[in-house]
């Protein structure tokens, strides 16, 4: 019988991340560079990837790879596939994490649905959606020729579950329709690669709640009398659904929208 050591051991299999750099990206990117995946780190040029880079590789010993790409620009989406498809390296797993979340002081961002632009709304669907469907269609043959191909897409509870403007009362804080929709579209986009690609490549998606990173004390207060575990989430409460949807051992898992809210979707 194989043990969970031995099902959760990415030695040997390599692992493409976008926007690497960031809070949930540098979680995930330690967490498989502990379970032995070499990586290829994606993200802006002003990211500081390459300081990620060494980092993993000095605690880890692994090989990391760095790559900087903006999403939302088509010929440098185009460039990377290409980059990744010439070398000679093989691609295991896909994990499609960069997102446009936009700013309180962004044009047409968090104001009131009559506010919103439609140039804001394209730029949220290009690196949350179209972004996905690029890479996704550029990189399998790669991930089906290398064998335990899984892909695995960051989505939100705001694309399942409508939002509770209670929460953002007196705060510069919002909940855009773009944003929203691009995360729906991605669980079902999830959805449908998981039985196009089917039975080569697993595709699923995880969909978090609130994680904090220092928001108003009245939102967090507002936000953790409606969850069950009576806390927000954090970037560590992501390293054990990556690790498993990564590995084997969730190698009969495919399709699903795995909800990391601390049961705020339970109500």
């Amino acid at each position: 019988m194989t043990t969970i050591k031995e099902l959760s051991n990415l030695k040997g299999r390599r692992v493409l991340i976008t926007g690497a750099a960031g809070r949930l990206g540098k979680v995930m990117s330690e967490t498989l560079a502990e379970l032995g995946a070499d990586l290829v780190l994606v993200d802006l040029l002003e990211s500081d990837i390459e300081s990620l880079s060494g980092k993993l590789t000095n605690r880890w010993n692994v090989k990391v790879e760095t790559y900087c790409c903006n999403l939302e620009n088509y010929s440098q989406r185009s460039d990377l596939i290409d980059w990744v498809k010439d070398d000679k390296q093989k691609l295991n797993i896909l994990i499609n994490n960069a997102a446009f979340v936009g700013a309180s002081d962004l044009n047409g961002w968090s104001v009131p649905l009559e506010e919103q632009t439609i140039e804001t709304w394209q730029r949220a669907l290009e690196v949350n959606l179209t972004s996905v469907f690029d890479l996704s269609k550029g990189l399998t043959p790669k991930l089906k020729k290398s064998g335990h191909a899984s892909i695995i897409n960051i989505a939100s509870i705001y694309g399942v579950l409508g939002p509770d403007y209670s929460l953002y009362e007196g705060t510069k804080m919002g909940n855009p329709a773009a944003y929203a929709a691009s995360k729906g579209g991605l669980i079902q986009l999830t959805r449908w690669l998981s039985t196009t690609l089917a039975p080569i490549v697993r595709v699923n998606a995880i969909s978090p709640g609130g994680i904090f990173s220092g928001q108003p004390s009245d939102f967090v207060k507002r936000y953790e009398s409606k969850v069950p575990l009576e806390r927000m989430g954090s970037e560590e409460d992501l390293k054990g659904i990556i690790a498993f949807l990564a590995s084997d051992l969730s190698s009969y898992i495919t399709g699903q929208n795995i909800m990391v809210d601390g049961g705020w979707s339970a109500w």
